[in-house]
């Protein structure tokens, strides 16, 4: 029976969708985007470190990051983003541990991972790994839809993660979040869920 799963996308691939239908089924989800987002708050533990490393052109006016002056420097600067990561990285890890040990060890834990590919590690940890996946240029159509980000910005995150073809190939399982209704979606993972988590129950 599968207990860890990886589930990585890239960029507007629908990927926290898939997580929400994932939770559904009965997952706990362990977001790291969301406890990169926690520890980058006003008062978060991240924030001393990014100030000094930084300065404080990425602090935002409550005192937590400026996200968009960080995304400015780090695709300027590959140096820029090997600093960010060198903080943020082990702060995550031990937040993602901490969580997925809160679960407790019968649950199914889905390790929401947008860089899953590009850190390596992940292999080890989990016993599948779920990619969503969608053309670069449905991704473009989404995140600007959504975020109002122009185009430009959009490539520039595209161009930052994995290609398709990797994260295809480091996959268990694929979902082709192209042209899928929500049912259309939920009907995939009910079916990864039981293949992957009840075996023998259809």
């Amino acid at each position: 029976m599968v207990r860890r799963i990886g589930l990585t996308g890239g960029i507007g691939s629908g990927k926290s969708t898939v997580a929400g239908l994932l939770v559904a089924q009965g997952a706990v989800l362990v977001d790291t985007d969301a406890i990169a987002r926690a520890i980058a708050l006003p008062g978060g533990i991240a924030m001393p470190a990014l100030e000094a490393a930084f300065g404080p052109r990425v602090i935002a006016p409550d005192g937590g990051l400026d996200r968009a002056a960080m995304r400015q420097i780090v695709f300027a600067d590959a140096g820029a983003k090997v600093r960010l990561e060198s903080i943020l990285h082990p702060l995550i890890g031990a937040e993602t541990q901490r969580q997925a040990a809160a679960a407790g060890e019968d649950a199914v834990v889905v390790f929401d991972v947008p860089l899953l590919v590009e850190s390596g590690r992940w292999r080890a940890i989990v016993d599948r790994v779920l990619v969503v996946d969608a053309t670069e240029e449905t991704q473009l159509k989404r995140v600007v839809a959504r975020s109002g980000w122009a185009p430009e910005a959009v490539k520039a995150v595209i161009a930052q993660q994995a290609t398709r073809r990797a994260r295809r190939a480091a996959a268990d399982a694929v979902i082709f979040n192209e042209s899928l209704t929500l049912e259309e979606l939920a009907q995939q993972v009910r079916g990864l869920w039981e293949r992957w988590v009840r075996p023998g129950t259809r």
